[in-house]
């Protein structure tokens, strides 16, 4: 994953989107965060959920980068787990796991939780766009 081979939006289908996610309140953030977020590339149903029939022929585009302020971004992939959760994998630190990704709906405004280093945090989809 040093050097990934770049995506050419077209070749995917147009169900494709890019969605950017921040950190919501929590107790040691009262406002949230909008330097804390993930912005991932993912296939999604017409209701908002990720479609994981896409996600298994397109594996490669589904893309995330993951920013947190004074830090260098980390790149991984959405990898959808055994047992059917989702999360966010990388090469050399612990998984981020979604918590009910597979329920979640990717809107705006809605909130999702995702598991890191064993605590939960809330993220709020701010952005959800075609590529």
């Amino acid at each position: 994953m040093i050097n990934p081979q770049p995506i050419l939006n077209t070749s995917l289908p147009p169900t494709f989107r890019e969605i950017r996610m921040t950190l919501g309140k929590e107790p040691e953030h009262p406002e949230g965060d909008a330097a804390i977020k993930y912005v991932f590339v993912a296939p999604l149903t017409p209701d908002g959920k990720i479609d994981a029939a896409l996600w298994r022929r397109h594996r490669e585009a589904c893309r995330v980068t993951r920013s947190r302020p004074g830090t260098a971004d980390v790149h991984g992939h959405l990898i959808h787990r055994p047992g059917g959760s989702w999360a966010f994998h990388y090469e050399n630190i612990a998984d981020d796991v979604g918590f009910h990704f597979s329920d979640e709906q990717f809107r705006q405004g809605e909130y999702v939780s995702i598991r890191e280093a064993g605590k939960f945090h809330p993220f709020q989809v701010t952005l959800v766009r075609h590529l």
